[in-house]
């Protein structure tokens, strides 16, 4: 027997008239359990919790909800290789990283625990005498949340750790496809001891439970990752409604690693394989676009492909697997979609890009390197999401620099140099939200603040003590004395 997972709702376990099928992409006899498909009357029942339990919640201790986050934080983190390996089997990551993603969740829950603990405000005086100032934070209400596939623990993790450390309450829709990582986390905070519709789970098609999420009157603020496309719906769902709901997205990238004549090749190869390919490319910050000047060219290509022929695409579960499998068929199209567009434009594929067969059927995609690429091309515009990567030329750091932020997205950005003046000038003049030098676009710290710039992102920043700028609201408060 599959086993059921269904919905929280006001701390109760609810079913639904329908459920989905979890399945395993490196494995796709594999089902890892039904999910109960929500409706709009559950999604209109879980508001209706979240907004009863508010006024006890937003007003309650610091210290009851920094023991709440604890406990959840030491429960996620006791049980991170059973999370990891629920999380590589729904989604398709190694091991490895599911079990480093797990592992970041319960991190995340230990952070903002202590955020709890280190709220603060202001007392001013006030231009008029015998007038004091308070400058406070409170929470904003009840959140909705709607997160994504490609980091089924991590992205809820890091959504609703703050939300409920600043005394919000939560409605989470995460991504239909993969429920899993997102349930057993909802699960282990619920146990850890909040009151009954403090954060509460519905899980189904975007199309009906989301959008009954964002047009829903007592929501007042929507937290979403995901396309761009979906993102800007979303957007404008918000500021339609009435009232206007705060609104935070992260969306798509299409994010320079820029690798100048001095780089060291070793690290330069190193940054590009792994930022543009592990995780199987499926990461809004994977390094997409290989912008290398002239010189060091052709021996980076070289190098790069080298590489590339030791890694190991398979099962997320072997051990020895570098790559695990695309999503699912949809995503798998769409990459071979893109690797053919790449093709018909004069794209010249240097390395990979075949469908791969392994002992389990599943979605499994060769890592796919073009060269003879220039930025205009679909495949330096448009995001991909899935490992395939291009190489541009420049001629020089100038160009390089204009090419990394001639782009609609703005979300991370790389450099290789061993020069400082260069390395200096790149993180003052890259446009994008996140710089790495030396170091693969892909992969942040929990505690520092997430987020980009012109289309990559819109509203305040996620993650670390920034968080606070989505999930409180600034009161100011006047008194004679």
């Amino acid at each position: 027997m599959t086993e059921m997972f269904k919905n929280l709702i006001a701390g109760e376990w609810a079913s639904a008239g329908n459920a989905s099928r979890n399945i395993n992409p490196s494995n796709t006899n594999d089902v890892v359990g039904e999910y109960a498909q929500g409706s709009v009357e559950q999604m209109n029942d879980a508001v209706a919790a979240a907004k009863a339990a508010f006024p006890a919640w937003s007003r309650s201790g610091p210290q009851e909800r920094y023991e709440i986050l604890k406990k959840a934080s030491d429960e996620i983190l006791a049980r991170k290789e059973e999370l990891g390996r629920l999380l590589s089997r729904e989604e398709g990551k190694t091991l490895a990283e599911g079990i480093g993603e797990a592992g970041r969740a319960g991190q995340i829950f230990a952070f903002f625990a202590g955020e709890c603990l280190r709220l603060s405000g202001e007392a001013i005086p006030s231009v008029r005498p015998g007038v004091g100032v308070e400058i406070t934070r409170e929470p904003v209400g009840i959140i909705g949340m709607i997160t994504p596939w490609n980091f089924p623990i991590a992205i809820p993790a890091w959504k609703i750790a703050p939300a409920l450390a600043y005394g919000n309450c939560v409605v989470i829709k995460p991504a239909d496809l993969v429920p899993g990582s997102a349930w057993a986390l909802v699960d282990i905070i619920q146990r850890a001891g909040l009151p009954k519709g403090v954060l509460n789970l519905v899980m189904g098609r975007g199309s009906i439970v989301g959008q009954a999420l964002l047009q829903h009157k007592d929501v007042h603020a929507i937290s979403f990752t995901g396309s761009v496309s979906t993102g800007r719906k979303v957007a404008e769902a918000c500021i339609a409604s009435s009232p206007m709901k705060k609104v935070q997205l992260e969306m798509g990238g299409k994010n320079p690693l820029v690798v100048l004549d001095d780089a060291d090749l070793k690290i330069a190869v190193e940054a590009a394989v792994t930022g543009a390919y592990f995780s199987t490319g499926q990461r809004c910050t994977a390094s997409s676009r290989l912008i290398v000047q002239a010189g060091i060219h052709d021996r980076f290509v070289e190098a790069c492909i080298e590489r590339l022929k030791g890694v190991v695409v398979d099962d997320a579960l072997k051990s020895g697997t570098h790559i695990g499998p695309v999503v699912d068929q949809s995503q798998l199209d769409q990459d071979l979609k893109y690797i053919q567009i790449a093709k018909d434009e004069g794209g010249k594929l240097a390395w990979g890009g075949e469908v791969l067969k392994r002992e389990t059927p599943g979605f499994y995609l060769q890592p796919a390197l073009f060269t003879e690429t220039t930025n205009a091309m679909r495949i330096s515009r448009e995001e991909v999401f899935g490992p395939v990567a291009n190489v541009i030329r420049a001629k020089d750091y100038e160009e390089a620099l204009a090419l990394a932020n001639d782009t609609e997205f703005g979300l991370s950005a790389g450099i290789c140099t061993t020069s400082l003046k260069h390395a200096t000038h790149f993180k003052r003049n890259s446009e994008a939200g996140m710089v790495m030098v030396n170091l693969a676009t892909a992969g942040v710290d929990y505690h520092v603040p997430f987020g980009g710039r012109k289309g990559s992102s819109y509203g305040p920043r996620e993650q670390g003590a920034y968080a606070k700028e989505m999930y409180t609201t600034v009161k100011t408060a006047y008194t004679l004395a």
